[in-house]
């Protein structure tokens, strides 16, 4: 037993993969896999195609153990050190060189994997009405009529969390470029709730834990609308998690409508957040309890595409 208690608190020594700081912010983790690890993860996944993974949930997690083995097991322990810690709860996940594979789909088949293992190495996907899988799949285009701002390409999109407006819990985002032609602009957006300078002023408003009503468009295709307050609970050390994005919540009253407008300018406003370029095949992942996400408006193009990849879920752990 001490021998095992040992190695549980041993140093961490990662293998096949390296960890360091973002430019734009200590908090961000940058974890970039070795291109060994990424061609034999290719290798151990090539007989599973990504039908077999929505098929069978367990070859989800099957895949995220052959991810950690590449590494002698010390992936999954690094990424859950980084998302169980607020003071950092994010990283971008990218990797050295590219898999031997064609481009085109298999190479989409590929990323779709990749951010399989990573999932289930943090949590478990909750399932996605939007495109009826755990993971969701959507294009950005030039010129959308969509009914959220999700796919509108000439505008930001305002910081907020996800999974506002379902019954699951969705403690994790992850947020992966799966591929684009002619853009140019379109940033992620990151705000850690405690480098709001507003944080107090509303978490300590009256209206801070009082049940909103949130529901979605159809596109969501959610019909039900459920409550909760914005400030929903507490972590472990008594700092506050949040649930928001404006454009899901409807406030009964105008003391309510007045609360979230001056929210929603106040984190707009803000100067702390980091803007974050997302190379093709790359990933961000952050807890969605402390980290307001969104995206910078794109330049117009008339054959602009991005294809994004989204999974969000719970911990398990």
């Amino acid at each position: 037993m001490t021998a095992l208690l040992r190695a549980v608190e041993s140093p961490l020594v990662p293998v096949g993969f390296n960890v360091k700081p973002h430019a734009a912010s200590e908090r961000l983790q940058v974890v970039t896999l070795s291109s060994d690890v990424i061609h034999g993860f290719a290798d151990a996944m090539s007989e599973w195609p990504v039908q077999a993974l929505e098929y069978k949930p367990f070859l989800r997690f099957a895949a995220a153990d052959k991810l950690n083995a590449l590494t002698e097991m010390t992936l999954g322990r690094c990424l859950n050190d980084i998302m169980q810690n607020r003071d950092s709860a994010a990283f971008l996940l990218q990797y050295e060189g590219e898999p031997d594979i064609e481009s085109g789909e298999l190479r989409t088949e590929f990323d779709i994997k990749l951010s399989t293992a990573i999932s289930h190495l943090v949590g478990l996907p909750n399932h996605d009405s939007m495109y009826g899988k755990y993971y969701a799949r959507f294009t950005v285009l030039n010129e959308d009529n969509s009914d959220s701002y999700l796919r509108q390409a000439h505008r930001r999109m305002e910081l907020h969390t996800d999974g506002t407006y379902v019954n699951e819990r969705t403690d994790f985002v992850i947020m992966q470029k799966l591929a684009e032609a002619n853009m140019q602009g379109g940033e992620s957006l990151l705000l850690h709730i405690d480098d709001w300078a507003d944080l107090d002023k509303f978490y300590n408003h009256p209206l801070a834990k009082k049940d909103m009503v949130w529901g979605a468009p159809k596109s969501k295709n959610v019909d039900s609308k459920i409550t909760h307050p914005v400030f929903f609970e507490e972590d472990k050390n008594g700092k506050p998690n949040m649930s928001f994005i404006d454009q899901f919540v409807e406030p009964q009253n105008m003391a309510e409508g007045r609360y979230l407008y001056q929210m929603g300018e106040s984190i707009e406003a803000d100067p702390n957040y980091i803007t974050v370029p997302l190379p093709v095949g790359s990933m961000l992942v952050v807890q969605n309890l402390c980290w307001l996400h969104g995206r910078d408006k794109f330049v117009a193009h008339p054959q602009l595409s991005r294809e994004l990849l989204r999974q969000r879920g719970h911990f398990t752990r």
